[in-house]
C-alpha cells in the first residue's frame, strides 16, 4: 500500500495514538496496528481497525480528562 500524501511505501506498526472524544476527554489507545510511511511519517488505520476504534470510543468515560485503553484485536 501506498502513502496517500507523498506516495511512499506504507509499513505495518504498533504504537500508541490520542483521539480527542469530547471537548474535555482524550483517550489514548496503546498498541493500534496503524500503517506509517517510511518517508514522511503520515499514519492510516486500515478499515477493521478504524471500526473497532470507534466502537472503542463510543464506550470511552467522558467524564474523565484522559482515559488510557489497551487496543485488544
Amino acid at each position: 500500500m501506498r502513502c496517500s500524501v507523498c506516495g511512499s511505501k506504507l509499513r505495518p506498526l504498533t504504537t500508541d495514538l490520542p483521539f480527542k472524544v469530547s471537548e474535555m476527554t482524550i483517550v489514548i489507545l496503546k498498541g493500534l496496528p496503524v500503517l506509517q510511511c517510511d518517508n514522511c511519517s503520515e499514519y492510516l488505520l486500515e478499515d477493521l481497525v478504524m471500526s473497532r476504534v470507534e466502537d472503542i470510543l463510543q464506550r470511552a468515560d467522558t467524564a474523565a480528562e484522559l482515559e488510557i485503553i489497551r487496543y485488544a484485536a
